[in-house]
């Protein structure tokens, strides 16, 4: 159930079958020379579409906005505050609260890891907030990349890469402009620095010459299958 199709009555409906929702977060944000802009926003949203396909489930529309640090300094990455970022999630999941929804996983195609305590910070919060509500934060990359493990043949494949391009690859071929070069970041260890892109010139940080539709369409369909084993054992949750 996309909620963004749907009518006020069709909504109603759907409350009679699942008190679930999935709120894919993703970015606008560098990924490469050959990725859109919208690559995280894109995976997340893409599988929560597609699990619910599978099972009665409602997808809220994307926020296309995240909290993007290492790669402030790259074109076109447009990052919020992290108060602005949990304040979305919180105002977003208190209205789907009050709709009747009970059970909420937020779905970030986004892997930086203050984005990600953002969210975690604010799931709690509305956990003492909201009675008998469940929460989850899941990370849509670190899925990809475990599921994906024996798939992917780069070590340490992350941003942009053989990763993130097979599944872009797979999904919107139109938007991949070309293929990328192996980049790894070089970060000095525990120094905060200003220019990062200095470090990072092509915002590549795995080897995308390694990706292939294929490897793209054999990932999304691992985490479409995990996504939809979690929502089961969320729903099922119960604190002892």
């Amino acid at each position: 159930m996309i909620v963004e199709e749907m009518t006020m009555g069709e909504f109603e409906d759907g409350l009679k079958t699942t008190k679930s929702v999935l709120i894919p977060f993703g970015s606008v944000e560098e990924h490469g020379y050959h990725l859109p802009l919208s690559t995280d926003t894109i995976q997340a949203y893409e599988v929560s579409k597609a699990a619910a396909q599978i099972i009665p489930l409602f997808i809220a529309p994307p926020v296309h906005y995240g909290c993007c640090r290492s790669t402030s300094c790259h074109p076109g990455t447009i990052s919020i505050t992290t108060n602005t970022l949990q304040c979305l999630m919180k105002d977003i999941v208190r209205s789907l609260y009050s709709h009747g929804l009970r059970n909420f996983i937020v779905l970030t195609g986004h892997a930086g890891a203050t984005h990600k305590m953002a969210l975690i910070d604010a799931g709690e919060e509305l956990l003492t907030e909201l009675p008998n509500s469940k929460l989850a934060v899941l990370s849509e990359y670190d899925l990809a990349f475990t599921e994906g493990r024996e798939i992917i043949e780069t070590i340490g494949d992350s941003h942009a890469g053989e990763i993130e391009t097979s599944r872009i690859m797979y999904l919107y071929p139109n938007l991949v402009k070309g293929a990328g070069e192996r980049e790894f970041p070089d970060f000095p260890q525990g120094i905060l620095v200003r220019n990062k892109r200095k470090y990072w010139t092509n915002g590549v940080w795995g080897d995308p010459t390694k990706a292939t539709s294929d490897k793209g369409r054999r990932i999304n369909e691992l985490v479409v299958g995990k996504l939809i084993e979690f929502v089961d054992i969320l729903e099922k949750f119960s604190e002892k």
